[in-house]
C-alpha cells in the first residue's frame, strides 16, 4: 500500500510541476489527458488497487480522490489564469485602451416618412381633424367610380393601378377612397378628418415616383363650407409644417371628385422664393392637390349637396418630407441606407 500511495504523491508533484509550465489552452488540454484523462498516468497507477487488499482499497483511493481533486482544482486555476493572458495580448495586439469610454449606442429614431406623417396629422388635429383609417384593397368601384371616373373616362390612366386576381378587386391608387368610406359612415353629419396611408401605383421606380407610397387624404364637409376654408386651412398647414411666414399659391387643375380643382404651391422654403435648384428656380414648391368636393361625390356618400358643401385635399408624405429636408430622391426613404437615415 505504501508503494502505491508513494507513487501517488510522486506522480502529483510531477504533475503540479507540469501545469506550470504550460502556457496556452491547449497546453493545459494536453496535460489533463496526459495526467487525468481516462487514459492518464494518474488512471494507470489507481490499476494497482486490484492488487492491495479490501482493508488497504478504501485508504488508497481516498487518497487517490484528494490528489486528484487538488489537481483539478489547480488546472482550473490556470485555465482562467490563461484566458485572462491570451486575452490581454489579443487587446494589446488590437490597440484597444480598455480603460478609456465606451461608445455610445446608437439610439434608433422614426422613418422619416413617419415623422412627416405624424407632423402632418398633428397639425390637422390641431385644426379639429381626426384621423380616419380606410382599407388598402378597395373595389374599383370605391376607387374610381364612386369619386365621378366613369369606365372610360381619360382620367383612369393617370394611375395605373394594380389589380388583383378577384375581379374588380384592385390596390388602392390614392387614398381618396377613405372620403366615401367616412362620408358614408358619419352622413348627414359634419365631418372633418384625414386619412393617411399607403397607396399603389404600377409605375417605374425613379427619383420622383415610387410603385408604393404615402398619402394623406383631408375631408371637411358641413354647412356653408367655402373655397376660402380651404385656403385658410392649406395656409395654416403651409405655416405650421414649413415655417411661419410661408405663403401659399393656388393653379387651376382637373381631378374627377373635385369642382373647382387646384394645385397647390408654397414658396420655396430653401430660397425664399428667390429661386434655386429644388425649386426649378420658379420660387414655388407644388405641395398637394385640392378642391371643393363634386357634388356627385357627396351624393354618393350620403349628403344632399343642395344643403351640404365641403373640400378635400391629398398630398404624398414622402414629397412633404423631401421639400421639408432638401432630399431630391424618394427611392432614398426606401433604400434601407443608414447613412440617409441618420442624416435626415
Amino acid at each position: 500500500m505504501s508503494d502505491l500511495i508513494a507513487q501517488l504523491e510522486e506522480l502529483s508533484a510531477e504533475a503540479a510541476a507540469a501545469l506550470a509550465t504550460t502556457q496556452t489552452t491547449a497546453e493545459s488540454e494536453a496535460w489533463y489527458h496526459e495526467y487525468l484523462g481516462r487514459k492518464g498516468r494518474m488512471t494507470a497507477v489507481l490499476r494497482g488497487l486490484g492488487q492491495l487488499s479490501p482493508e488497504q482499497r478504501p485508504q488508497v483511493g481516498k487518497r487517490a480522490n484528494e490528489i486528484k481533486q487538488v489537481l483539478e482544482q489547480a488546472l482550473a486555476e490556470h485555465q482562467e489564469q490563461i484566458a485572462a493572458d491570451e486575452m490581454a495580448r489579443v487587446l494589446a495586439a488590437e490597440g484597444i485602451d480598455v480603460t478609456m469610454p465606451g461608445r455610445r449606442p446608437q439610439v434608433g429614431k422614426l422613418h422619416p416618412t413617419n415623422q412627416a406623417m405624424r407632423d402632418i396629422v398633428h397639425i390637422f388635429n390641431q385644426m379639429g381633424f381626426q384621423v380616419f383609417d380606410s382599407p388598402e384593397v378597395e373595389t374599383d368601384d370605391m376607387n374610381f367610380g364612386l369619386l365621378n371616373f366613369p369606365l372610360d373616362h381619360p382620367a383612369r390612366e393617370m394611375q395605373d393601378t394594380f389589380f388583383t386576381t378577384t375581379p374588380d378587386v384592385i390596390l388602392r391608387t390614392h387614398t381618396s377612397p377613405g372620403q366615401i368610406h367616412a362620408m358614408r359612415k358619419y352622413a348627414p353629419e359634419p365631418i372633418r378628418v384625414v386619412l393617411p396611408g399607403k397607396c399603389y401605383r404600377n409605375e417605374d421606380v425613379t427619383a420622383r415616383s415610387e410603385m408604393m407610397f404615402y398619402q394623406v387624404e383631408g375631408l371637411a364637409i358641413g354647412h356653408n363650407i367655402t373655397f376660402s376654408d380651404l385656403k385658410g386651412t392649406l395656409l395654416n398647414f403651409a405655416n405650421q409644417m414649413y415655417g411661419e411666414g410661408r405663403k401659399i399659391r393656388f393653379r387651376k387643375s382637373y381631378f374627377p371628385f373635385t369642382e373647382p380643382s387646384v394645385e397647390v404651391d408654397v414658396d420655396c422654403i430653401l430660397c425664399g422664393g428667390a429661386g434655386c435648384r429644388i425649386c426649378k428656380y420658379t420660387g414655388w414648391l407644388e405641395i398637394l392637390g385640392a378642391g371643393m368636393v363634386h357634388p356627385v361625390v357627396l351624393r354618393n356618400g350620403g349628403y344632399d349637396p343642395a344643403i351640404y358643401s365641403g373640400f378635400a385635399f391629398g398630398m404624398g408624405i414622402e414629397r412633404q418630407a423631401m421639400l421639408k429636408r432638401g432630399v431630391d430622391d424618394i427611392r432614398l426613404f426606401y433604400s434601407n441606407d443608414v447613412r440617409f437615415l441618420e442624416r435626415v
